[in-house]
């Protein structure tokens, strides 16, 4: 299956039912308190490096973004419809938004996931994520998991508590 993956803006309709996706599939897995996703409105803000998959009919199939903050940027809102996945679309948008975080000078990608997403635990740790404290406004929360990878050769100190063999913590 052929798809692409590029920047877009989050606001478009196709991409906005992918967003709807996602928060149907997570709503049941955790309690309101514990969901933190962000709104279409606030994708769309000038810090935020939005991508979008589409397969070869332009049809879109996937999204993600990354919120670029002081020190590191956070994975937001990573989603693949069901009947696409295991086709390495993931993959690619991670990797899509991994490098553009670094281009953009980002250090290190943080991610907030609940404790109930075995693939997505499974899919982050494969792509090198390792468990850290919480970071930036979250706290402590047993329906959260917290992962960060440094982006760049070395992990700033102080930053999500990374705990990567070789980097500072």
């Amino acid at each position: 299956m052929p798809f692409s993956v590029a920047s877009e803006a989050p606001g478009q309709a196709d991409v906005v039912r992918l967003i709807e996706a996602l928060d149907a599939y997570q709503r049941p897995l955790c309690p309101p308190q514990s969901h933190h996703g962000i709104d279409i409105g606030e994708l769309a803000r000038p810090n935020v490096i939005f991508a979008v998959a589409r397969d070869g009919t332009g049809a879109a199939i996937g999204c993600g973004a990354v919120v670029l903050g002081a020190g590191f940027g956070e994975l937001k809102r990573m989603f693949v419809v069901p009947e696409c996945r295991g086709r390495g679309v993931a993959k690619e948008l991670l990797t899509f938004l991994e490098d553009q975080a670094a281009a953009a000078g980002c250090p290190q990608l943080m991610l907030e996931t609940g404790v109930r997403q075995a693939e997505a635990l499974a899919f982050y740790a494969g792509a090198g994520y390792l468990s850290c404290a919480p970071f930036g406004a979250y706290t402590l929360d047993p329906h959260s998991a917290y992962l960060s990878k440094p982006l760049a050769r070395s992990c700033p100190a102080g930053v999500g508590g990374c705990t990567q063999s070789g980097m500072s913590r």
